[in-house]
């Protein structure tokens, strides 16, 4: 990542906590042992060398942008440290409490660069790509969650029992995978299923090189399992195996690059359960075929990244206020 000079020098005076006589200050003053403990903080082994402070800060956070990241969405983690320290809570000035008037000051510079800082539910500072609206962390599904977080993926599971296949697409899916770092995600629907050529979706992941891969997805709504006839709610594995097959075979049109191209790998996602059995079967079938194109996913890794990444639930998962009515006979008085 690279920034302009301007940027940085105005993003090292917030850190500096440098005062400007134009404008109120609410970042914390920095002097030369602070800074070295502000960077020890952000788990960096930067100690300043007594030159002049926002110059070598700025020098630092040129040193740190440059640091491998994963994508032009996601900053290098050591970026995102540094913004979380600045915006710390605990730092709070006198006339800014709450830390609004430092966020705002600090959007200031980051909007300049295509970023947004805010506070999650946590009150902990988060980076936001403004233009493909994903939030800058790494994504663990496997860490233990938070009550808040569970009380959350419970409210999901009651949605996705009652959503349509459409809904956990256009709902659930689609704003997931934008947030994983995908782009140009494009929805077939399921109006005319003689297009669909076994995709639901198809959309492209750019490589930290540059290179670019297309996606396919195949979604259904309930469980998929390995019996000979689909139950109710149920679609058989070799089925949708198949249409995976179909999927990669099938060229789709990039309108960025106006050419056809293939599919390079294929997503089978399940909204219910991938039952043992036909994991064993998909699992079989694609070792003896040596395919690494294609991979599933059920509805415990929907449940689990979609709530590490910090999605926004589905407006149907919200749980509803009852309206207050005064001739409720079940509202005692």
């Amino acid at each position: 990542m690279k920034w302009k000079n301007r940027n940085l020098r105005e993003l090292a005076d917030l850190i500096c906590g440098n005062s400007d006589l134009s404008k109120p200050n609410y970042f914390h003053y920095r002097s030369s042992s602070y800074l070295t403990e502000f960077f020890e903080d952000c788990d960096l082994d930067f100690v300043h060398d007594g030159s002049t402070r926002w110059a070598w800060v700025a020098s630092r956070l040129e040193e740190v942008l440059a640091y491998p990241h994963p994508g032009p969405s996601v900053p290098p983690e050591a970026f995102i440290r540094i913004i979380r320290a600045l915006l710390d809570k605990g730092e709070a000035q006198e006339g800014d409490p709450d830390r609004s008037k430092a966020l705002a000051a600090l959007n200031v510079v980051l909007a300049r660069e295509g970023w947004g800082a805010f506070y999650d539910e946590h009150g902990i500072g988060q980076l936001r790509h403004i233009a493909t609206n994903t939030v800058a962390q790494k994504a663990n599904p496997h860490r233990p969650m938070t009550p808040a977080e569970l009380e959350r993926r419970d409210q999901l599971i009651t949605y996705l029992n009652k959503c349509s296949e459409d809904k956990l697409i256009e709902e659930v899916l689609l704003p997931l995978f934008r947030q994983l770092g995908f782009h140009r995600i494009t929805a077939a629907g399921h109006k005319d299923k003689a297009l669909e050529y076994g995709k639901d979706v198809w959309m492209k992941f750019t490589l930290p090189t540059l290179n670019v891969l297309y996606f396919g997805l195949q979604a259904k709504k309930g469980k998929l399992d390995s019996a000979g006839v689909s139950r109710d709610g149920s679609a058989n594995i070799a089925e949708i195996h198949n249409q995976a097959n179909m999927m990669l075979g099938h060229e789709i049109f990039d309108p960025e690059l106006n050419r056809r191209v293939l599919v390079d790998h294929a997503f089978i996602v399940a909204g219910g359960e991938i039952t043992k059995q036909a994991r064993n079967w998909i699992g079989n079938k694609l070792d003896a075929t040596k395919r690494s194109q294609i991979m599933f996913m059920d509805r415990d890794d929907i449940l689990n990244l979609f709530i590490v990444t910090n999605l926004p639930l589905p407006k149907g998962a919200l749980p509803q206020v009852k309206e207050f009515d005064p001739f409720d006979e079940d509202i005692p008085f």
